[in-house]
């Protein structure tokens, strides 16, 4: 059965999503450390004028944020890493 799912090319079309969300979340990744590092922001409203549109981008940008923060959080309790500030 599995070996069937294999042959029909899911597996394929499986991978290649998760490699879509994992772009996906390093954008939004790349946008957050944007808007800490120099203050320039998404405005929502400009790519959309729907009010759930603007809450779905909101919720995307909020992705970003949370994996900036953690990633912040594992490297400044690393050894590896330092503050310079």
């Amino acid at each position: 059965m599995f070996l069937n799912l294999l042959t029909f090319g899911l597996w394929g079309k499986l991978t290649r999503l998760g490699h879509y969300a994992i772009d996906a979340v390093l954008v939004s990744t790349i946008l957050a450390g944007m808007r800490r590092s120099t203050g320039l922001t998404v405005k929502p409203e400009r790519i959309h004028e729907s009010s759930e549109v603007n809450k779905w981008v909101n919720k995307y940008l909020g992705v970003g944020e949370w994996v900036l923060d953690q990633s912040v959080a594992f490297a400044g309790s690393s050894k590896y890493f330092e503050r310079s500030r």
